[in-house]
């Protein structure tokens, strides 16, 4: 399996992953990769999640940086998942070029 470490990685793999954002409600808002399930980091911590995620297939947390998402990946391998961090967040995957967008299907930005 690659590395979903990796935002690359977790780019080429995306059909078989899912992907949890942690990040706040106006940061997701100005970017997200198609896809992603919105969960904030503190409703994670408090047990939310279970009945939007599959325990049978990967989850990628990610965040802006990586260290929310950190928080978020050991919560979930806590409650059963095979989790992974998306190391550098979302301005890594940015960095990498990788496509994400806005709500209205317009240009993503990293907030």
């Amino acid at each position: 399996m690659a590395d979903l470490s990796d935002p690359k990685d977790v780019f080429d793999h995306l059909s078989e992953v899912q992907i949890v954002d942690v990040r706040e409600q106006y940061e997701f808002d100005a970017g997200r990769i198609d896809g992603a399930i919105h969960i904030l980091l503190n409703s994670l911590m408090g047990g939310a999640g279970d009945d939007q995620l599959d325990k049978d297939r990967p989850v990628v947390v990610v965040c802006r940086s990586g260290n929310r998402s950190e928080l978020g990946m050991l919560m979930l391998k806590a409650r059963g998942y095979e989790a992974h961090n998306m190391e550098g967040g979302m301005e890594d995957w940015d960095r990498k070029k990788l496509p994400f967008s806005a709500p209205d299907g317009g240009p993503g930005r990293v907030a």
